[in-house]
């Protein structure tokens, strides 16, 4: 290498001198993320096998009893529709007799055979069970 005019060894010195000390105030910041990210990685392991473990008793539990639990909350919603149609059934005929008598008032009794038919096919349609799924 070739010496430049004016530069001794003595000036290359200090700038060695502060380059060592950054390098080695680098090196050390380095090792201070290193210990953070190994206390965070172990953090991370410690509540992962946490959640394992939640997983693990939730398992259990569903093991244990699983048909129970769901088992009466649809027993229940079951028995809350099946009232619901029995009350849509009975809201039903009391229309269509609702619909007769106002017939009856409007256009007399001499329609009355006509209209009992189409009343009983309006009867059997709403009867009819629904298809369960």
């Amino acid at each position: 290498m070739t010496k430049k005019v004016g530069e001794s060894s003595s000036a290359q010195q200090p700038k060695r001198k502060t380059l060592d000390q950054q390098l080695i105030e680098n090196l050390i910041e380095l090792q201070k993320v290193h210990t953070l990210l190994i206390e965070k990685f172990d953090k991370l392991s410690s509540q992962v096998s946490n959640l394992l473990g939640l997983f693990e008793m939730t398992a259990r539990s569903f093991a244990e009893h699983p048909a129970n639990q769901t088992a009466e909350k649809d027993k229940e919603f079951l028995e809350k529709i099946d009232k619901l149609l029995e009350q849509n059934k009975t809201i039903a005929k009391g229309l269509s007799l609702m619909e007769d008598r106002i017939r009856e008032r409007v256009y007399g009794s001499h329609n009355e055979e006509n209209h009992q038919e189409i009343t009983n096919q309006t009867i059997n349609s709403v009867s009819r069970p629904l298809p369960r799924f």
